[in-house]
């Protein structure tokens, strides 16, 4: 049996075809062949065209049929990972009536903030545990109020993944989980938060059936099947954000273990069995991929925006226009040769939408103590790589205050982990053990939907046999020196300086 798994990200789709007879990975392919364009209409705006999703996620069948000899009507079931907050609005037929306005769009920021405080703090913080903030309810209740056309010709609200599995099934539905990131989960109650939609003023009639992480959401339409050269009888068993579905790719699924990321976003995201809450709402608390109405699993979320999209900008930056861009290597290369602390230049890695540890606020990205007779382009790297992971250890930081910790963090080891001096910098920083693994989130969504099809039993069973490849501990020595160097990047988080 071959289970698909799509990890439907925001620069690109990663596509994995996973034998589970054979328990690996026939292959993984990342569609399409570039990155793909986030638009920006307004400053603070960020869309998507979800037809543009779909046609690369087909593109991607085609690809494993034929360019990789894979045969797909082999394919039972399909597990999707996808960008977390999105919204997809889309009539009867499922046609998207507008872009999604995905996760790191900012306009919708300061609803959630006036709702927040009309509802109550208090009510809000029992329910969903913080904040609508910039999530998908507040995006939808921003449509409402400025598109009410739009509003109108949309028969259901879903979040990115959601769109995906509708396009293989003509099912609308949506998860738990995906609620949950949507602002729109009774935590209390186990439950949809109607008192959220009623709020609010958004209508009950929007939300598609709710469905749970796993199981047997809906079987493909014939005419979908036909067309991409599937078996009829495929599945859809398994969705789940990027980030949970990330932190159970790494076999993170019980209390204290903690799963990082540092792709365009960089991401803390730790496991508890308890209703986390931040009063400040800088951290976030959602429906873990393995809770039940038996087993409480939440994860606890911090996002800081600017991340591997830094390491993007830094990339064309040092490229000067050219049609060929330097390497993600060579700047790798060039933080190793600049010292620690990049002799007091200080990035702030923000600038790519609202940031939730400054409370749903439009932040700019900055440069501290640039000289110009001292700092060149190794500094200027190192410094992004330092800032970077220091505004992760500021959420690590706010993650301990409410009660939620652990000692080892496990990461894929790609994106900015795959740099030497980042890795050097997380461990002492952090002073947490870091193992790291070689998967990937369309992996861990093709195992999910073998788990969710029953293939596996037990999600223990579908990631047991995950092996840690590297693990790195903090250095004493290091560690003191990187304590200095972040206690002063943290003395000057003030939004007025950035």
């Amino acid at each position: 049996m071959y289970f698909l798994g799509i990890d439907l990200g925001s620069s690109s789709i990663k596509m994995s075809v996973f034998d589970g007879d054979n328990g690996r990975v026939l292959k993984t392919i990342s569609v399409p062949d570039f990155e793909t364009e986030i638009n920006a209409p307004q400053l603070g705006w960020a869309e998507q065209d979800p037809n543009l999703w779909w046609e690369y996620i087909k593109g991607g069948i085609s690809q494993f049929k034929n360019k990789h000899s894979i045969d797909v009507k082999r394919i039972v079931a399909v597990g999707i990972a996808y960008q977390m907050h999105g919204l997809v609005l889309v009539d009867e037929v499922l046609n998207p009536v507008r872009p999604s306005i995905i996760w790191c769009d900012g306009r919708a920021a300061e609803i959630g903030r006036q709702y927040y405080e009309s509802i109550g703090t208090e009510a809000c913080q029992q329910q969903i545990l913080g904040s609508p903030g910039n999530f998908t309810a507040s995006k939808l209740k921003w449509v409402q109020q400025n598109e009410p056309e739009v509003f109108a010709k949309a028969a259901y609200m879903m979040l990115p993944g959601d769109f995906i599995a509708a396009k293989f099934t003509g099912v609308p539905q949506i998860s738990t989980s995906g609620l949950s990131e949507g602002a729109l989960w009774n935590f209390k109650e186990n439950r949809l938060a109607t008192e959220i939609l009623d709020g609010m003023g958004l209508p009950l009639s929007k939300i598609p059936e709710i469905v749970p992480t796993f199981g047997e959401h809906a079987t493909i339409d014939p005419a979908i099947a036909a067309d991409l050269g599937l078996d009829p009888k495929v599945k859809v068993t398994y969705r789940a954000g990027d980030q949970p579905n990330n932190a159970m790719s790494l076999n993170v699924l019980n209390p204290g273990e903690i799963a990082t990321t540092a792709g365009t976003s960089a991401v803390i995201y730790a496991v508890s069995d308890q209703n986390h809450m931040d009063q400040q709402n800088r951290v976030n608390t959602f429906l873990h991929v393995n809770n039940t109405e038996l087993q409480k699993r939440n994860g606890v979320l911090l996002c800081i925006n600017g991340s591997g999209i830094l390491y993007q900008w830094l990339r064309k930056m040092m490229s000067l226009g050219s049609d060929e861009l330097v390497s993600y290597e060579l700047l790798n290369s060039a933080a190793a040769k600049a010292e620690i602390g990049s002799k007091g230049l200080r990035f702030y890695p923000f600038g790519n939408g609202v940031e939730r540890i400054f409370d749903n606020k439009e932040v700019n990205s900055g440069i501290e103590n640039l000289n110009f007779n001292i700092h060149n382009s190794n500094y200027l790297v190192r410094a992004a790589c330092e800032g970077i992971v220091f505004a992760m250890n500021y959420g690590f930081d706010v993650m301990k205050s409410i009660g939620v910790s652990g000692n080892i963090v496990r990461a894929s080891k790609g994106n900015l982990f795959l740099s030497p001096v980042f890795r050097e910098i997380f461990v002492n920083t952090t002073k947490t053990s870091l193992e790291l693994y070689n998967n990937s989130g369309s992996e861990g969504a093709a195992r999910g939907a073998a788990y969710g099809f029953g293939f596996y039993k037990t999600l223990a069973e579908a990631f047991g046999d995950l092996e840690c490849i590297e693990q790195l501990e903090p250095n004493k020595d290091l560690a003191a020196q990187y304590e200095d160097i972040y206690f002063n990047w943290k003395e000057h988080i003030k939004l007025q300086e950035i």
